[in-house]
């Protein structure tokens, strides 16, 4: 898939991952959900082997993804290139990531005179989304009782 197809493909992927994910989150955290929605949601995320294998799964693969959106993203001359991470952590990975592919692929269209580099403000950036999954793996491991 190449041209103009490969980024409408990405674009559809990235609103499929906003509509499957979303349409569950409003589900468990809607109306019903209580007054511990979030924690309750946290919580299930722990709940039993399987969901812990998932969550570790998204966990570890949003992680690198976000390293990954950021470098990349700097290196291809990409603008907003924190929006991605930041969408990825605060609304969806399975959105964040085919957006970043889709705007990736437009901007490799247009070689940049100079690769671009990651900064320090990138540094400190990737050390909080570091510290951030390592306070969320810990806290999963911890409620799931493997520390």
């Amino acid at each position: 898939m190449t041209g103009r197809l490969l980024p409408l493909a990405y674009l559809a992927l990235a609103l499929l991952g906003l509509v499957l994910t979303w349409s569950q989150n409003l589900a468990y955290l809607g109306p019903a959900a209580g007054p511990g929605g979030l924690v309750d949601f946290l919580k299930a995320t722990v709940a039993n082997p399987g969901a812990r294998s998932i969550a570790f799964d998204i966990l570890v693969v949003g992680w690198t993804a976000s390293v990954w959106m950021v470098i990349e993203g700097r290196r291809r001359r990409m603008r907003l290139v924190w929006l991605y991470p930041v969408l990825g952590w605060g609304v969806a990975m399975a959105f964040a990531f085919p957006l970043f592919l889709a705007a990736r692929e437009l901007a490799l269209r247009t070689p940049p005179e100079i690769e671009g580099r990651p900064g320090p403000v990138d540094g400190l950036g990737l050390g909080l989304v570091t510290a951030f999954a390592l306070v969320f793996l810990g806290l999963g491991t911890r409620a799931a009782g493997l520390i």
